[in-house]
């Protein structure tokens, strides 16, 4: 993964660490830090400016396909090959809550505007909404 500069239209940094492929890659709504989503099984973060790597999330036993920011950029929700979806505390790092129910792959994860649910959806045909 590269971080572009827009001015100069030219790569910061390279951004390297997964080791197979990487599905999703989002900004954070504040822009300090930046999340990707790989078949590596894991989460990463970066700083959203020097492209630094930050940590690994891990949890997740199969590929990570997305991975969506809450308004607040302090939560993180991934979905997984695995049938999960796992919220996860950006502040600390570290799983916050599990979010099982479906039957097969989520392809599709995202946050409600004001942060309260989370929205997933995948391969068992199923929309998933979760109060959080």
């Amino acid at each position: 993964m590269f971080l572009w500069s827009m001015d100069s239209k030219k790569p910061l940094c390279r951004l390297t660490g997964h080791q197979k492929v990487v599905n999703n890659v989002q900004f954070s709504p504040d822009g300090r830090m930046i999340a990707s989503a790989s078949f590596d099984k894991s989460v990463r973060l970066w700083d959203g400016v020097t492209g630094k790597f930050i940590c690994a999330l891990r949890g997740h036993v199969a590929d990570v396909y997305m991975v969506s920011w809450s308004a607040d950029s302090r939560m993180l929700v991934s979905g997984s090959k695995d049938s999960t979806v796992k919220v996860w505390d950006a502040g600390k790092r570290k799983l916050k809550e599990d979010l099982p129910g479906h039957a097969d792959e989520v392809f599709a994860v995202d946050w409600s505007g004001d942060g309260a649910r989370v929205v997933s959806a995948g391969r068992d045909k199923v929309v998933k909404i979760w109060k959080h």
